[in-house]
Order: C-alpha cells, then sequence, then structure tokens
C-alpha cells in the first residue's frame, strides 16, 4: 500500500506542475486586464501554495519509500529530487519572491537568469516525477505478477 501511495503522490505531483508552472503560469499574462503587478502577485500566491504542497508529497513519499538501500536507482533519484526541492524553497523561490516584490513596489530588479534557472530546475524536476512515478509503475505491475 504504501508504494502504491508514493505513486500516486509523484504522478499527482508531476500534474500540479505541468499545469501550474507549465501551463497557468505563462498563460495568465496573456488574460485581458491582467497587468504585470497583478500576475506577480497571483504568482507569488500561487507558486507559495504549491510550494507548500510539494512539500507535504515529498514527506509523504519519504515516509513511503524507505528505507531503501542507497544503490537503488529509484532511491538516488529521490535523493536528487529533495536536494532541487530543498534548494527550489529555501533559496530560488525566496529571491523570485524578493524580485516579485521589487516589481510591485514599483522598483524594477536588476538584470537576472533566476528565471531560466527556475523553469531548468521546474522542468529537470517534472522530468524526475515522472521517471519516479513509472519506476514506482513498474515495480507495482512487476511485485502484481508474483
Amino acid at each position: 500500500m504504501k508504494k502504491l501511495i508514493a505513486c500516486f503522490c509523484l504522478i499527482f505531483w508531476a500534474g500540479l506542475i505541468a499545469g501550474i508552472s507549465f501551463l497557468e503560469a505563462p498563460l495568465k499574462f496573456q488574460a485581458p486586464g491582467i497587468t504585470i503587478p497583478l500576475g506577480l502577485g497571483i504568482g507569488q500566491l500561487v507558486f507559495q501554495a504549491l510550494n507548500k504542497i510539494e512539500i507535504v508529497l515529498l514527506v509523504i513519499i519519504l515516509a513511503c519509500s524507505f528505507p531503501a538501500p542507497f544503490k537503488n536507482l529509484q532511491t538516488r533519484l529521490l535523493v536528487i529530487l529533495t536536494i532541487i526541492l530543498l534548494a527550489d524553497t529555501f533559496w530560488l523561490l525566496p529571491l523570485l519572491d524578493e524580485r516579485a516584490k521589487l516589481v510591485l513596489a514599483g522598483s524594477p530588479p536588476p538584470a537576472s537568469h533566476h528565471h531560466i534557472l527556475y523553469i531548468i530546475i521546474e522542468s529537470v524536476k517534472l522530468l524526475l516525477l515522472i521517471v519516479l512515478g513509472s519506476l514506482n509503475l513498474n515495480t507495482l505491475r512487476h511485485e502484481k505478477r508474483y
């Protein structure tokens, strides 16, 4: 049952990232009447909520996945996913939040590559989630045969 819960959380998390980071975030600025400050304010709320949900999902996945040998590919990928989420939570998202606050205060921030880095990290995270979800599904399928 723990593996099934972990698998669900991985796939659900991948869907959240695909829907929010790669669909909602870029499209909101194309909606009529959405200004940069309004879009940034919405984005801050959405990405803060997404980050909290990601942390909860990761805790559930970790609780359902351990103990596992570190030589296991799934365990290694899960460690990488954990490091990425920690970097997002404690480094990159706070930087992006500060940049958004500057824009909302009417003071444009200096140029940076943080948004591009965020897109790259989100892409890697999404790929990791898809791979981990697929590996877990294969494990579940293989265990049911025997």
